[in-house]
């Protein structure tokens, strides 16, 4: 897929969605993959002003934790935003984290067995219209083969490029090959020609999840072992502010986009000969937030 553009993960921050919407038609308008939005602020009420704000463009969750609602509302909302965008939307769905569970004040079951059963009673809502194909948020290999059985797609978040190829061998070969079922990794992204500014960003944004225990595993089955004894060591000995330092430059550039335009455009080619086709870049910026962010991918990819 040579000279493709890739997706851009889209956040509402208050006090800026309304300018958030702009931005989302300017990222259409570039002819960029899709718009993909995280949990945070609320991503549903996002998408479902991307289905009236935007005319081409795919979009969606990526992910809505399966706890947030209730399944009947999510097929609702999700059955409304696909048919008034013309069948562009994907509900992007996982369990989330141990931390968001407690903000959400819930008890999760078993990360497989909960997704299968939220895909089958969405699938069994009557009367909603055509619901939005699912994609489900995986790390190791038994969700990612999940996925492949119940699903339209999947989407991973911060995995490693070096373990892409085993990651992606627990999926039935059909769906592999298949250009309809969406593969995608949420990476992080900092466009600077300082890249040891680049990699500081990196190493600050992506350290809470440096405290989650499934990452951790995840890295090392990727090999990752050296770097994950030493961030376990630090939390063990509550030497928490040392842990940004334990992410080697190795593991940066496996798992992040840093550096020139250039850097990133290479980078982004790798990844899709990596057999991820729906790369959604997460902007961070070393000069500034997350418009700032957006204006150097947009410059990096004119």
């Amino acid at each position: 897929m040579p000279n493709a553009l890739p997706a851009i993960s889209l956040v509402a921050v208050p006090g800026r969605r309304r300018r958030t919407i702009e931005i989302a038609q300017e990222i259409e308008r570039r002819g960029f993959a899709g718009i993909y939005s995280p949990s945070m602020f609320g991503n549903m009420s996002l998408c479902e002003a991307l289905a009236w704000n935007t005319e081409t463009i795919p979009f969606g969750t990526a992910i809505a934790p399966i706890y947030q609602r209730t399944i009947g509302d999510f097929a609702q909302s999700a059955a409304m935003m696909h048919e008034i965008s013309g069948g562009r939307f994907r509900l992007g769905i996982g369990v989330a984290h141990g931390p968001s569970h407690v903000r959400m004040g819930v008890t999760p079951g078993k990360p497989l067995s909960d997704i299968r059963t939220f895909v089958e009673k969405y699938h069994a809502q009557d009367g909603l219209g055509t619901l939005p194909p699912i994609v489900v948020a995986a790390l190791r290999k038994k969700m990612v083969a999940l996925a492949g059985e119940i699903a339209e797609g999947v989407v991973f978040a911060n995995a490693s490029r070096s373990h892409m190829a085993a990651s992606l061998a627990a999926l039935p070969a059909a769906k592999r090959n298949d250009p309809a079922f969406f593969i995608g990794n949420m990476i992080p992204t900092c466009i600077s020609n300082d890249i040891e500014a680049a990699r500081a960003v990196h190493r600050r944004t992506l350290t809470s999840y440096a405290f989650l225990p499934n990452y951790r595993n995840y890295w090392r089955e990727a090999g990752y072992h050296e770097e994950m004894d030493a961030i376990e060591a630090a939390i063990a000995e509550g030497r928490t502010n040392d842990v940004p330092a334990c992410f080697s430059d190795k593991w940066l550039a496996d798992n992040t986009l840093a550096g020139s335009a250039a850097q990133v455009r290479e980078g982004v080619e790798a990844w899709h000969d990596a057999g991820v086709r729906d790369l959604i870049v997460v902007p961070s910026s070393a000069a500034g937030n997350q418009v700032a962010a957006l204006e150097e991918v947009f410059a990096a990819f004119a």
